[in-house]
């Protein structure tokens, strides 16, 4: 009986856990990113080099102390037709089916589950969902600064790299001296400047 109590009591707290952090992250102020002054890119293996590449549409909300990031919250959507590697022909290409099909998928999102900071140096882990799928990710990288004022804004930037094909994302080709056209790995760089929001 006491030890059933004890399970009872642990599987209790563990149910109880995320809705005591998202309500703690809810308390903190709220920050809007200013994708003006704020940019996703990516990076790929492309035959002998690398192609890089962003997205021109995208928002994100931050629930965050800006002097302590540690206990906050990221949540960002991304417009997958804004894709842009400089390249029509290539852009096209990546919206169809064979890389993002993006009339299936239009968006990719990120949710954090944990934000943590030491010194400068940030880390936040989520779950990033691209073509229906959704698996864990973490971000590494450092808090910029903050800048007070009537409206504060407040920077970092992260850095992460995905496999594609954990993704769906598995079109290649195998190339005639060996090899294949694209790499697995893609870099994804994240640099935010957040403009904090007026109290409701």
């Amino acid at each position: 009986m006491i030890r059933f109590a004890r399970t009872t009591a642990l599987l209790s707290l563990l149910a109880i856990a995320p809705v005591g952090l998202a309500a703690q992250a809810a308390s903190l102020p709220t920050w809007g990113i200013d994708v003006a002054h704020s940019e996703i890119t990516f990076r790929i293996r492309h035959f002998m080099s690398r192609v890089s590449g962003t997205f021109t549409d995208w928002s994100g909300t931050i629930q965050a102390d800006p002097n302590n990031w540690a206990g906050g919250s990221v949540t960002t959507t991304i417009n997958v037709a804004s894709i842009d590697t400089r390249n029509d022909r290539r852009d096209a290409d990546l919206r169809s089916g064979r890389f993002f099909g993006v009339d299936s998928f239009p968006t990719i999102t990120f949710v954090s589950t944990s934000v943590t900071q030491q010194g400068d140096s940030l880390t936040i882990s989520g779950d990033l969902t691209m073509r229906g799928v959704t698996k864990p990710v973490v971000l590494k990288g450092e808090v910029l600064g903050v800048m007070p004022g009537e409206r504060p804004r407040a920077g970092f930037e992260v850095t992460t790299t995905v496999n594609r094909l954990d993704y769906g994302v598995v079109y290649n080709r195998v190339l005639e001296g060996g090899g294949t056209m694209l790499g697995d790995d893609v870099e994804i760089r994240i640099n935010v400047e957040a403009l904090r929001q007026a109290a409701p």
